[in-house]
């Protein structure tokens, strides 16, 4: 049983509640700008995330089929993240929470700006 179908039965509450995860936006936001990504990288990315939430929400966007993960047996191994084809959906969500984003910490550092202007 995938995360999007345990979450409920409701498809919009599902999904929202995968993304709304620790983390989970901020890692496919990573992976939308950067590519496919190795997991060292991507933990250095991903400010403040430890090991363990890192594995346990790339195992949770892996099983919802939103990232790929590509293993090759080199030594060491190299274990390469990307977003599948319905991570690739998510590029305009992503793209459009990024543009509100920078528009409302431009308005808070204009505020903040303006009362110490006073």
């Amino acid at each position: 049983m995938t995360a999007l179908r345990r979450a409920s039965a409701c498809p919009m509450d599902a999904i929202l509640r995968l993304l709304m995860g620790p983390w989970t936006t901020y890692i496919l936001w990573v992976l939308r700008n950067d590519g496919p990504t190795r997991f060292g990288a991507l933990k250095r990315k991903v400010a403040g995330i430890s090991a363990k939430i890192l594995t346990e929400r790339l195992r949770l966007l892996e099983e919802a089929e939103i990232i790929r993960r590509d293993y090759k047996p080199t030594i060491p191994p190299q274990v390469t993240y990307s977003l599948s084809r319905r991570g690739h959906e998510l590029a305009p969500v992503l793209d459009q929470l990024d543009e509100i984003a920078r528009r409302w910490s431009a308005e808070t550092e204009a505020r903040a700006g303006a009362k110490a202007a006073e």
